[in-house]
Parts: C-alpha cells; structure tokens; sequence
C-alpha cells in the first residue's frame, strides 16, 4: 500500500507558476482531463470514517484510463497524508457495476483539468476545478521535499488545505442548495 503525501494550495492563477516551473527546469508530463466517481453505501459510511473509494476516468489525448482508488483516513500531519491503494481497470462501466453490486452507489462526480510537472522528486498537479478554482498539489515521498518544492515555487506562505476535491465540492454544492 502506498502513503499519498502532498500539499494542496488555492491560487488565483497559474501563470507566474508555470513560469517558475520553466525556469527551474521541471519536467512537463501531460495535460489530463479526470472525471472522479466517488461512491458510497446508502448508509454514508466512507464518507463518515473518512475513507474514499473513487473510479477515476483519465483522459490524455486520445487516451483513455480508467483507475479503481481507495484512500484510507487521513493521518496526523502538516500535509494531507493517507494510505491509498490503486489500480487500473480495463474497464469502467464494468467496474462500476461491480461496485453497485458490492453496495455501492455513485455519490458526486468531480471534474478536473490537471496540468502536470515533475521536479526535484516531487509530482506538481495544476489543478482547475468548476465551483472551486485553481489548485496546486504538490506530492512526493516525504514532507521535506515537499516543503522544498513549495518554497522553490514561491508557495510557501499559502495554506494547506487537508480537504479533498470531493469535499469541497461537495460542501459548496450544499451551500448553493441552502437560502
């Protein structure tokens, strides 16, 4: 099982961050477009112990993945740190079956246009969400050289947020609904 560690930060805007990247030499990977399934029992009950189950459809091109994710509770941490185990599916409206056949059903669908860099052993996502804005994550193996990453960029006075995309998401929509 791997620990996903990574630092999540609001900015109003990517350009002097794509900038930065460029000057720093990182490593352009992909532009992907990722629609996340989130699931869920009729009970709530991954939601309410703080784990998710998520069916991700990744799109690069002309290229299509699907990716089967489950995340455990967050843990104790400067950055959002949990356990989370993946795999790729060949095939995701089957693997969406399977799941309401276990009990679960499609809970919130997020959307995502996600720039992706490498540097200095670290993963950088640009991330522009409908509702939420723009996000970087930067992910890597440790805090430390997260921390680094985040101060190479210049980012290193903003929050982290420990939050997921679902949540936001989820949070602004019940806002919208309440008068």
């Amino acid at each position: 099982m791997y620990t996903e560690i990574e630092a999540k930060l609001k900015v109003d805007s990517f350009g002097a961050i794509e900038d930065k990247l460029a000057e720093l030499g990182a490593e352009f990977i992909a532009e992907q477009l990722q629609t996340d399934y989130y699931f869920d029992d009729t009970a709530k009950n991954l939601v309410q112990s703080g784990r998710g189950l998520r069916l991700r459809r990744q799109l690069i091109e002309n290229d299509e993945k699907f990716f089967l994710t489950c995340k455990s509770k967050k843990h104790p941490s400067k950055f959002k740190k949990r356990h989370e185990a993946e795999v790729e599916v060949a095939d995701g409206d089957l693997t969406e079956e399977l799941l309401e056949l276990l009990g679960y059903k499609r809970a919130l669908t997020v959307e995502k246009k996600r720039r992706l860099w490498h540097l200095a052993g670290c993963e950088i996502a640009l991330d522009e969400l409908p509702l939420l804005g723009k996000f970087v994550e930067i992910e890597g193996e440790n805090e430390k050289s997260i921390a680094n990453v985040q101060n190479m960029l210049g980012l290193a006075h903003l929050p982290h947020i420990k939050t997921g995309y679902a949540h936001l998401i989820a949070e602004k929509i019940s806002n919208k609904v309440e008068p």
